[in-house]
């Protein structure tokens, strides 16, 4: 096996009798896979370098990111099992890794127009104020306008705004400094 590459130890003939007894529902044979590519997941992990605490938990995403290739990977398609499970794998980390520094305190520019979004609904007095930003949004585009909205406004977890329109948090995160960019270019 070539551990350095993260390839399967089996050869080709043998994983393709292992992937038709899958389709027939046999566990041991979707063990054996998971096994097989296993390897590869360490592998990447290696790549990404993480710190020390956030290893073993980088490698949990990444099986799990191994056993949803294997369970969703369809051999009809006559595509390779390592390509895709490669991408599977990797992509779950990316998103691990973005999620746990997503934890860090915000910038001190986001911080500050969420201060000013507070203070906002705090004094109901400032009528120009929000005029204003009722009309900054309306030039946002629609799923800026939304995020804006739901995590300044509304003060929603990103998670749960990520999960409601149907994407990543690292994802909302982006969308949300991009509107905040452009609210700021329209405000000064």
């Amino acid at each position: 096996m070539k551990e350095s590459s993260g390839a399967s130890s089996l050869n080709p003939s043998e994983e393709e009798s292992l992937w038709e007894q899958i389709k027939s529902g046999d566990e041991d044979s979707r063990e054996r896979i998971i096994l097989a590519y296993r390897p590869m997941v360490f592998w990447l992990a290696k790549k990404f370098r993480a710190p020390y605490n956030s290893f073993p938990d980088l490698l949990q995403e990444g099986m799990v990111g191994l056993i949803t290739a294997v369970d969703n990977f369809e051999p009809e398609r006559s595509n390779k099992f390592i390509t895709y499970a490669y991408y599977k794998v990797k992509g779950r980390m990316v998103n691990f890794l973005q999620r746990s520094e997503a934890k860090a305190p915000l910038p001190v520019e986001d911080e500050a127009l969420e201060r000013s979004a507070l203070d906002f609904e705090i004094d109901i007095d400032s009528m120009e104020w929000h005029i204003s930003l009722g009309e900054g949004l309306l030039c946002l585009p629609e799923r800026e306008r939304d995020i804006v909205r739901s995590m300044i406004l509304e003060g929603r977890d990103a998670a749960e705004v990520a999960s409601s329109h149907g994407v990543g948090v690292s994802h909302v995160y982006r969308l949300r400094r991009k509107a905040i960019s452009q609210l700021r270019g329209m405000f000064s």
